[in-house]
């Protein structure tokens, strides 16, 4: 029989729980350096096995649904947005699964991007000509918007709009991966209180909907327009945790990737020279964008990549072991925990060249250091529950950098600014910026 992995040395009773809480980046940095890329460790009661590199994580992901479950490990989020999704065991999963992925088709795309560029160009006009502005909360506020319009209609954003992201602020605060949820505690009272308040909201346009299936175009029309593969349609109850469970995964981890980007861009003049070249030879001002014009835009799309490199906001995914599982001459028991740590793996030397230099360019043909191995990028997870909306949120982050760096001149006033992991997704620190808008050519 395999050994199992060596444990990282902790503290009696709590194990490396406390370390975990402070810094898991620094704790899984530890784990690589000092035992290697399998190795395990406590967290109080549980045990836990991390699996850092391409190879590894290729294993984590091809055993999910198979010896590896995804929805135990995420069962605490259930409280927020029922079985759905990554929540749902594989048989609901795959039931869901068509539906989920309805609104993401390629045709439906073009649709999306126009939202998006109307709701950035919307924020970009209410900046004024110049200012400051903290600018972890305005791209919040943005992704927000772009999400409310393109999940619910613009006529939901208008009427909910942030009485909506209120109670969505009420309800992820209530989210716990250690407590039962269950508990009598005012945070989950509190939550429990904003999932009923925001079914309340989407209940009445789910029944317009229903009503007049032709005069809409967004993410709650797809669901409701797309049966199971029996031919049933899909429960309102459905439909509503596929909302809110999409609006979770679309704004926390957008957010924190789009101001990494600014935050990036502003840091490297010489890069977001040519960043600002592509944009104003593709995209003066009052063109139309589209996913043709999308993809004409390489270096702002090498710079979202190497932001989801250097700063992924999912920087950590779970597993829970059903059964044993060998790993490259480890046995990871059933019943341990499992991590993937995309912070750690995406700054592996023998993956990428000189790992912490933002480089976008070894994005570039002739380069392309992600292919070196399908699993050496993962911050939008891999294989069968590779995330559905990636390219969705590459457009979002793209239209966002793309757009302001067009329009304005951008300064960071905040010296020092550094990964914040209090909010469960990883953000940047607080941040100033201050801008300017540009002059029009000739003036």
């Amino acid at each position: 029989m395999n050994p199992t992995p060596k444990f990282l040395p902790g503290l009696p009773l709590v194990g490396n729980l406390l370390a975990f809480r402070k810094d898991r980046n620094a704790l899984f940095r530890k784990g690589l350096e000092t035992i290697g890329p399998v190795f395990a460790f406590r967290l109080a009661n549980k045990n836990a096995a991390a699996l850092i590199g391409p190879e590894y994580q290729q294993i984590f992901f091809q055993e999910t649904d198979k010896k590896l479950s995804m929805h135990k490990t995420y069962r605490f989020l259930r409280a927020m947005f029922g079985e759905v999704a990554f929540t749902a065991p594989p048989e609901t999963y795959f039931k869901h699964r068509p539906v989920l992925h309805s609104p993401f088709r390629r045709e439906k795309m073009l649709a999306y991007v126009s939202m998006m560029q109307e709701e950035i160009e919307e924020w970009l006009d209410g900046l004024g000509n110049a200012g400051e502005i903290e600018l972890n909360s305005e791209i919040v506020k943005l992704v927000q918007n772009v999400a409310g319009h393109s999940f619910l209609g613009k006529s939901f954003r208008q009427r909910f709009g942030r009485e909506f992201w209120d109670q969505y602020t009420i309800l992820s605060k209530g989210m716990d991966p250690i407590l039962p949820p269950n508990l009598p505690l005012p945070r989950f009272k509190r939550r429990d209180a904003a999932r009923a308040n925001l079914i309340e909201m989407i209940t009445p346009f789910i029944q317009e909907r229903r009503q007049n299936p032709g005069q809409y175009d967004d993410f709650l029309q797809d669901f409701l327009n797309t049966p199971y593969k029996d031919g049933s349609p899909v429960e309102d109850h459905i439909v509503i945790n596929m909302i809110l469970g999409l609006a979770f995964a679309g704004h926390e981890t957008t957010a924190g990737q789009a101001a990494w980007t600014i935050i990036e861009m502003i840091r490297h003049p010489e890069y977001r020279a040519l960043v600002e070249q592509e944009v104003d030879e593709h995209l003066p001002p009052g063109t139309a964008i589209n996913q043709e014009l999308l993809n004409k835009l390489k270096h702002t799309e090498w710079a979202v990549r190497e932001v989801e490199r250097l700063h992924p906001s999912t920087d950590l995914l779970i597993r829970m072991a059903e059964e044993d599982l060998d790993v490259c001459g480890y046995r990871i028991p059933a019943g341990w925990v499992v991590f993937v740590n995309a912070f750690n793996a995406h700054r592996l030397p023998e993956v990428f060249a000189d790992p912490e230099r933002f480089d976008p360019l070894r994005f570039a043909p002739g380069r392309e250091e992600d292919k070196q191995h399908r699993f050496a990028l993962i911050t939008f997870g891999g294989g069968m529950h590779k995330c559905v909306g990636m390219n969705f949120a590459y457009n979002e982050m793209m239209m966002i950098a793309a757009l302001l760096f067009r329009d304005f001149d951008v300064d960071l006033v905040t010296k020092e600014v550094y990964h914040d992991l209090s909010l469960g997704a990883s953000r940047p620190s607080k941040a100033i910026i201050r801008y300017r808008r540009k002059q029009p050519a000739g003036v």
